[in-house]
Order: structure tokens, then C-alpha cells, then sequence
């Protein structure tokens, strides 16, 4: 008899590793993931990516609001006797009393090399903070925030120009490939448990549209870090004329003036240190995404001015 499993997630993220599970020799007993949302529009009731991917490989879903006080799904869970429970970009804290359900535990792959980047955006913030290297951590679960002994921890690079889009692919690209190995190690015992140094851990905190708008008098490599980790959404931007425009990519150019100056032709902008970005992708608000020499043609943008001001 195949071993139990149960898994939680709700992201885009998290559908390689579900579709990995699924193909191994492992029974997917149960999927949870957060319960179906009304769009931005407020008339379409939109499915999770995961609850997307589990009805096309017919596997049983779960999607309650919440697992706190929530007697149901204790019971449920109780009643699989799951051997293992994987989790990954679930969205919900995992009640202690949950933790006992299971066999060998509640496993969660996070996307960050921990201690550093617990929390909710560690892909963005790792971006942002203009770290060359990440990756992802397969760690126990335990009753505190990403805080549990990690068994497992794989690296890569994080070129300049790599977007929180495409490094999110890559990690989740990663996490499906190394899941079924981690699987069968905490199930054959095979596994170490390793104690994390809290004294090292920071914290990825969830994003804030706030956070978004650029500063130029911040390093242009700060400011490619902002436009990469927020992208697409919500999107790094800058005010002129009171119309917000969002840059989608750009790159280091070897300019200098007023930060904030735009200083030719083709939109490269000033920044602090006597630096420089080049736009290549931009987008007015309420407008299609443009390359820059399109969005050049009957801008209003040209050298000389000065952005969010």
C-alpha cells in the first residue's frame, strides 16, 4: 500500500510540485488550497491555480477559509492519517494542534535559504535586495512562522536582470524536481533535522503597494532590484504629469545628471551617485505594455524633464 499524502498550496508556484507528486508512486489523498475569489472586477468567481490543476488530474479538494478552530478538517485530516503533509505557497498558518495529524509531520518547501527571507515575499525581497544567490528550503513545520529544523537547502544565481517572474519559475522548477527524493527520505527516516540560527533570520515581509514608487535618488542598481522584484505586479512606477507609468524592465546605462532628470532621447533617467537606468519596457496606466522605442513615438516624456515631480 502506497503512503498517504496530503498537500497545501494555492499558488502558481506551488502547481510543478503538485503535478510531480502526482506522478509519483505516492496517493494524493486530499488537496487544500484557499477557497475561490471574486476577480478584481467583482463578477467572475476565480478558482486557485491549484484547485485549477487538481480537478484536471481528479484528485479531491479541500478549500476551507481557514484551519483555525476549525473542527472539520481536524477531523477530516485525523481520519486520512496522512504519512506526510507537503505545503507550499499555502497561504495559511498551520494550527499547532494540526501538526500531530500526520505521521512524519507537516513538511513546507520555502523560497528563500533559510533563516533569511521567512515570510511571505522572499522571492521579491531577495530581488531587492540585490542578493546574488537564493534558492529553496525543505523545512518541518512547526508552530512560529518558517522558524521549523530544515532538512534540505538548494541554491542558484541570481543574475541582475533575472525578474521576480522568471526566478519564481526557476525555484518552483527546482522544489518540483527535488520533492519526491525529500518525500522518500522523511519517510524512510533517511532525513536530518537541522535547527535553524534565529539569531541570522530576517524577514520578507508581504509587499506593499506603497513600496513601489521609485526613488531616483536611490543607486540604479537599487532601483533595477525595485523594477525586477516588483514585477509585474504591483509594478515599479514613477509620476509625470500626475500619470503613473510602470517600468517593466530596464538596465544600468553610464549616464549621469539630477536624479530623477530624464536625460535623452531614450528615456535614460538619472539616479544618485552619478548614475544612470535605461528603460526598455514601460507601461502608461490604463495602456498596453509598450518596448521603449514604441512608447517613445508621441510620448510627452522627452530629455530635460524631471519624473515625480
Amino acid at each position: 500500500m502506497s503512503d498517504n499524502i496530503i498537500f497545501m498550496g494555492t499558488s502558481k508556484f506551488a502547481v510543478p510540485v503538485l503535478e510531480k507528486i502526482s506522478e509519483s508512486k505516492f496517493n494524493v489523498s486530499a488537496v487544500y488550497t484557499q477557497p475561490p475569489k471574486k476577480s478584481n472586477r467583482g463578477m467572475k468567481v476565480q478558482k486557485t491555480p491549484i484547485q485549477v490543476k487538481s480537478e484536471l488530474l481528479g484528485l479531491p479538494i479541500r478549500t476551507p477559509s481557514s484551519l483555525k478552530n476549525n473542527i472539520d478538517e481536524y477531523n477530516f485530516i485525523k481520519k486520512i492519517k496522512p504519512t506526510i503533509v507537503i505545503v507550499i505557497s499555502y497561504g495559511q498558518i498551520i494550527p499547532k494542534e494540526f501538526l500531530e495529524l500526520s505521521e512524519k509531520g507537516f513538511f513546507n518547501i520555502h523560497a528563500s535559504i533559510l533563516p533569511k527571507f521567512r515570510g511571505a515575499a522572499p522571492i521579491q525581497r531577495a530581488i531587492m535586495s540585490q542578493d546574488t544567490e537564493t534558492g529553496i528550503s525543505f523545512m518541518k513545520i512547526n508552530e512560529h512562522l518558517d522558524t521549523g529544523p530544515v532538512i534540505e537547502t538548494y541554491k542558484i544565481k541570481i543574475d541582475l536582470n533575472l525578474n521576480a517572474t522568471e526566478l519564481e519559475k526557476k525555484l518552483s522548477e527546482l522544489a518540483a524536481e527535488k520533492t519526491i527524493e525529500n518525500i522518500d527520505n522523511i519517510i524512510k527516516g533517511k532525513v536530518k533535522l537541522k535547527e535553524q540560527d534565529h539569531s541570522e533570520a530576517t524577514y520578507a515581509e508581504k509587499i506593499n503597494k506603497k513600496e513601489a514608487k521609485i526613488t531616483w535618488n536611490d543607486s540604479s542598481k537599487k532601483i533595477i532590484g525595485k523594477i525586477n522584484g516588483l514585477h509585474p505586479n504591483p509594478g515599479a512606477y514613477f509620476i509625470f504629469n500626475g500619470d503613473r507609468y510602470k517600468i517593466l524592465k530596464a538596465e544600468i546605462g553610464n549616464g549621469s545628471g539630477h536624479p530623477g532628470e530624464v536625460l535623452n532621447d531614450k528615456l535614460e533617467i538619472a539616479c544618485s551617485n552619478n548614475e544612470s537606468i535605461k528603460v526598455i519596457k514601460i507601461q502608461k496606466e490604463g495602456k498596453k505594455i509598450q518596448e521603449i522605442n514604441e512608447f517613445l513615438n508621441g510620448s510627452k516624456i522627452h530629455k530635460g524633464c524631471t519624473l515625480n515631480e
